[in-house]
């Protein structure tokens, strides 16, 4: 216990000291963490102690993300919003799984199609930002099909995830799969709100107030074990649990706690985990297949989500600058990944290729989006 208890300090350290490292040259500090994890890794090795506690900030970070996003959000998304996350998520999962089947099998690379399909726009805004473009037709189209793409991936994933624990893809248990996800969207979505909001009321009424998010942990962990228990994915159950919490009047408060717990603890000791499980001795093996997956997975989204900016009626000068702004890879597809892991669907090399897509989407953005943007 008392070697646990230094290992996770000794994580922290590293996830503040690399995180602060990469801040000052200008980079995302996931990397700098995940860098940091990597170096760790060589002298003290993983342990499953740190690796279950660290699975917390996986479910903290999707339940970030619901609080994050709303349901009117959803419906304000607009047909350019709509239209470029559906195209977007079709194309990058139909040309990741392209890339990765001669490489994985028929298998791993619906896993892999799936890991393509979210996108993390706060680089995007960052830049965005810098050139004054934010609230652009193009910036607004970014933010709000991210959104509706950040729930589609995850709705993807947990359809191949349940797909595959449950012993191959048929189209019965595809099916029933699609049946539950989608009674347990609604029910989330149109249900929860209101219980929620009703509960936590009544807890303020009766003078606990400061438990509130006590206990909005509490449904956190239970109905992700609810989404395990029904053979979902347990960060669609963390995702919707915040998407239903985003509705009712205790969101601002519940999200502000939430994440000053998430961020300075649980999500770093995630991505330092992540990187400590990084097999650097593959790097060779894996490295012609992460190159080409990351290149496949930057190309992909600039072409779906171009493509589905052209169908929601937007320029073609525009559909490329939308393309470019959705590049970005982020957190949700290594929470993703290490569900997956947890379920025994894929290996410990998978994080290398993930790691470098991550790595090099948050590289070619800023200067890509500079040049869509750039004047004639």
């Amino acid at each position: 216990m008392i070697e646990l208890i230094l290992y996770l300090a000794l994580m922290l350290l590293v996830a503040e000291t690399f995180g602060w490292l990469f801040a000052r040259i200008d980079q995302p500090v996931v990397l700098g963490q995940i860098v940091g994890g990597i170096l760790l890794g060589l002298a003290f090795p993983p342990t499953e102690e740190v690796k279950d506690i660290s699975m917390i900030g996986v479910l903290m970070l999707l339940f970030l993300a619901g609080l994050e996003s709303s349901v009117e959000e959803l419906k304000s998304a607009g047909k350019s919003g709509f239209s470029v996350a559906f195209v977007g998520v079709i194309v990058a999962f139909a040309m990741g799984f392209g890339i990765a089947y001669p490489f994985k099998g028929f298998e791993q690379a619906l896993l892999y199609g799936a890991l393509t399909t979210p996108t993390s726009v706060s680089l995007t805004v960052r830049v965005l930002m810098e050139i004054d473009r934010l609230k652009s037709r193009e910036g607004t189209t970014i933010l709000t099909a991210a959104i509706v793409d950040d729930i589609l991936g995850i709705i993807v994933l947990t359809v191949v995830i349940s797909s595959l624990v449950s012993g191959g893809v048929s189209v019965l248990s595809l099916a029933e799969i699609l049946v539950k996800v989608g009674l347990f969207i609604a029910v989330m979505v149109f249900v929860m709100p209101r219980v929620l909001d009703y509960a936590l009321r009544k807890v303020v009424r009766i003078g606990f107030a400061d438990s509130t998010v006590t206990l909005s942990m509490a449904a956190l962990f239970a109905f992700a074990y609810l989404a395990e228990h029904m053979n979902l994915a347990s960060i669609l159950g963390a995702y919707l649990l915040g998407l239903a919490l985003s509705e009712t009047e205790f969101r601002k408060p519940i999200f502000e706690h939430s994440r000053i717990i998430a961020h300075s603890v649980f999500v770093p000791l995630f991505f330092v985990d992540v990187g400590m499980n990084i097999p650097v001795k593959d790097l060779k093996s894996a490295g012609l297949f992460a190159l080409l997956f990351s290149l496949v997975a930057i190309v992909s989204k600039v072409i779906g989500c171009g493509i589905g900016a052209l169908i929601g009626g937007m320029t073609p000068r525009e559909a490329i600058r939308v393309g470019v702004g959705m590049v970005p890879r982020m957190g949700v597809e290594l929470a993703m990944l290490a569900i997956a892991m947890k379920a025994g669907i894929v290996g410990s090399d998978a994080y290398l290729v993930i790691v470098l897509m991550i790595f090099l989407s948050t590289l070619v953005t800023p200067p890509l989006l500079k040049l869509a943007f750039r004047e004639d």
